[in-house]
């Protein structure tokens, strides 16, 4: 899948090499160097990814990450120095699609991209309107609906979900939600649904954990559920 990609890396020889390998790919590449200018040129571009450096001056990643957020359901892909499991785990939090630690191989940010679009990809071809009870996955239109009320979910949030709600009360272990990404990576996805499905995300009655297994997905009014 060819896509329009916005790099931003203030390391501007990184940068320029990401770039290179990215267009190598076929896509189509927008190249920043801070974060102001990031956040600039998505909203005019509106790309189909970007690739955001936690570490950038004027406006970090982070912050860039959440206005993004607020705004869209831009996949985003974050890129920090930082190896501490609670700063991942804050850009996950923040609505990252996924992240690479600082070093790591240009092969390595390419693969994770290719496999973010085709995750995207998989979902919107398939014209298909799930069910859960009162939740409601539109494949087509990539909404979710909870009774009357609109969710808005990241493009990772909503692959894990609409593979849960294909089969309901299925249990998928973490690799079957995501084999690309870090188990914690996954459970940070499956707490961010909880506080936007669940009526007391503590105490989760649509989106459940099996012990040593994985998540499901069920109707919290079937009581054979």
């Amino acid at each position: 899948m060819c896509a329009h990609l916005l790099v931003a890396e203030d390391n501007r020889g990184q940068a320029d090499l990401l770039g290179r390998y990215l267009r190598a790919e076929g896509h189509r590449v927008t190249v920043v160097h801070d974060g102001r200018q990031a956040l600039a040129e998505a909203r005019r571009q509106r790309p189909d990814l970007v690739v955001l450096d936690v570490m950038m001056p004027g406006l970090d990643g982070l912050n860039v990450c959440r206005i993004l957020r607020r705004e869209s359901s831009v996949l985003v892909l974050m890129l920090t120095a930082r190896s501490g499991e609670e700063d991942l785990l804050l850009g996950l939090d923040l609505g990252a699609d996924d992240y690479l630690t600082k070093p790591y191989s240009p092969r390595e940010l390419v693969a994770r991209v290719r496999t973010l679009l085709r995750r995207v990809d998989r979902v919107r071809t398939d014209d298909t309107v799930l069910h859960v009870g009162d939740l409601t996955v539109d494949l087509t239109r990539r909404t979710v609906t909870v009774g009357d009320k609109r969710i808005g979910c990241t493009p990772a949030e909503f692959a894990i979900l609409a593979t849960l709600a294909g089969q309901p009360d299925r249990v998928f272990a973490r690799k079957q939600l995501d084999r690309d990404a870090a188990d914690r990576a996954v459970d940070t996805h499956v707490l961010n649904l909880r506080r936007k499905i669940e009526a007391d995300p503590r105490h989760p009655r649509r989106l459940l954990s099996v012990y040593g297994l994985g998540y499901k997905l069920t109707d919290p009014g079937d009581e054979s559920s």
